[in-house]
């Protein structure tokens, strides 16, 4: 897949995902393992993928306003916690995704001054080499 595209949603693999219960309903998230070249270099945001866990159909792609962790340059990070990811997911139902409608992923874009609502407080940054 190329940075930034969206093709039609595959399951995504157990190993590496985590489960979430979200308002009743289960959800599987994971983060690549690696970085991409964009993102190691900080060109392109922290991204996440949600879906249905047991019977998956259409995905969700959250891209957060900040760089990956093991970003190679030292941008400013966030981790990924359960909190932001369960109001990530509100976001999107909200919006209308549908995850037991197949299709390719829904991409979700977080704004900087979004993120204190969903995480339910003033966002904690990781700045590397500090």
């Amino acid at each position: 897949m190329q940075e930034g595209s969206l093709e039609a949603h595959v399951a995504m693999p157990k190993k590496g995902s985590r489960l979430i219960t979200v308002d009743g309903a289960v959800f599987r998230w994971r983060v690549r393992d690696k970085p991409t070249y964009c993102q190691g270099n900080g060109w392109t945001p922290l991204r996440f993928a949600v879906e249905r866990a047991g019977d998956p159909g259409g995905g969700l792609v959250v891209s957060l306003p900040c760089a990956r962790p093991d970003n190679w340059l030292g941008e400013r990070a966030i981790a990924i916690r359960p909190v932001l990811v369960a109001g990530c997911v509100r976001r999107a139902l909200a919006e209308g995704w549908n995850p037991e409608r197949p299709g390719s992923p829904l991409p979700l874009t977080v704004a900087e001054d979004e993120l204190a609502a969903l995480l339910g407080e003033p966002p904690q940054y990781l700045v590397p080499f500090l």
